[in-house]
């Protein structure tokens, strides 16, 4: 990343196997699954505002306008790099199982419709809390382990209800914020929602930014308003939804990345789920290789969470594959990575079942609440 520019280019990485890629779920024989005892503890952020996390949170810094500056984007290498992936990055049976138990422990569980209801809300939550059969669980070998997802994510008004149901859990709520999905409601009021949601038990806080400081290049407005929402949340963790579809260009969701992490979020997260393109590989690529310029410069690790429009097990491999190259072992866990999703834990047991069965059933038989 040396010189003066800062450029998405072709990462140079040697061929590596599948077994290299595994996360800390090592696969054995009849397809159970042993933990690396080297492997650090799975503590998602949040779990209470007195909670010392492993990872040193990130406290922000001054607005480095060279930093936004430098930054270009070589396009065709980006879409080159992210297409070469599947073809790559292949993983089966018992290490294809093992990467999806670790994708749903990073999965932000979420439902952001018009007819929400507290019921809805309480079964998701025991979903959360229970997200895979007895019976796969126990064929797999984590019976009894209390495997859970990363965390809920629900509206303002959902927040008390979510916190409840999960009481005892150690499973966080996530509040969507300021003005969700299009962040245009007044200042003010952007911080009194993060304030209300922290007050009602939330413990992250899913904030949009004003786009229009993005596409006006308006860089310190959008520090400003980020320092702003960094300073509401308190102890709650921040991420910062970018809405990269709304914002044009890599070299856009670039800066905007780096302008949001220089603020002191907590997390950069790509998409509210409503815009007409969410979460894409391309725009992965772009946030995460600045994700690791700041780490470099500054030696905070911000997390990574993409979300709208990742519904399937084979999309989240992907997704987990790219965070492992790019990034590092560190960001398959659900302190650096979430993955806002509705749908995709439905398809997760689903596959799950096959690897256990060898047989597809219907999805129905995996609701999620």
């Amino acid at each position: 990343m040396g010189g003066a520019h800062v450029a998405v280019g072709i990462f140079s990485q040697s061929g590596a196997s599948a077994d290299s890629l595994a996360p800390h779920g090592v696969p054995m024989a009849q397809g159970v699954l042993r933990p690396n005892p080297s492997a650090v503890p799975v503590q998602p952020h949040g779990r209470d505002h007195n909670h010392t996390h492993a990872i040193a949170r990130n406290s922000g810094r001054a607005l480095e306008m060279d930093w936004v500056d430098e930054i270009r984007i070589n396009l065709s290498a980006a879409e080159r790099r992210v297409a070469s992936l599947p073809g790559r990055r292949t993983v089966k049976k018992d290490a294809q199982a093992a990467w999806l138990l670790k994708a749903i422990t990073c999965i932000d569980l979420t439902t952001l419709n018009g007819d929400d209801t507290t019921e809805r809300v309480k079964r998701l939550c025991a979903k959360a809390r229970a997200p895979l059969r007895g019976d796969l669980l126990a064929a797999l070998g984590f019976a009894g382990r209390g495997l859970h997802t990363g965390a809920i994510c629900v509206y303002h008004r959902f927040v008390a209800t979510a916190v409840e149901a999960l009481d005892g859990s150690d499973i966080p709520v996530a509040a969507v914020s300021t003005g969700f999905p299009a962040g245009l409601i007044p200042h003010d009021l952007k911080l009194k929602e993060i304030e209300a949601s922290v007050n009602d038990g939330a413990q992250e806080i899913d904030i949009v930014i004003t786009r229009e400081h993005v596409l006006t290049g308006d860089w310190r407005a959008l520090y400003a308003e980020v320092r702003d929402f960094r300073a509401a949340c308190g102890a709650a963790h921040l991420k910062t939804i970018l809405a990269t579809g709304d914002l044009k260009t890599l070299r856009n969701v670039a800066k905007a990345s780096m302008v949001c992490m220089m603020a002191g979020a907590d997390f950069i997260k790509t998409s509210t789920g409503k815009e007409g393109v969410n979460a894409t590989l391309p725009v992965t690529l772009a946030m995460l290789r600045m994700i690791r310029l700041y780490e470099e410069r500054t030696g905070f690790k911000i997390g990574f969470k993409p979300a709208g429009g990742i519904s399937t097990a084979k999309d989240v491999l992907n997704y987990q594959f790219l965070m492992k190259e790019e990034l590092g072992r560190d960001w398959l866990e659900p302190e650096l990575f979430r993955i806002g999703a509705s749908s995709l834990l439905a398809d997760i047991e689903r596959q799950l079942e096959h690897h256990v069965t060898g047989r597809y059933s219907a999805f129905n038989r995996h609701p999620v609440g």
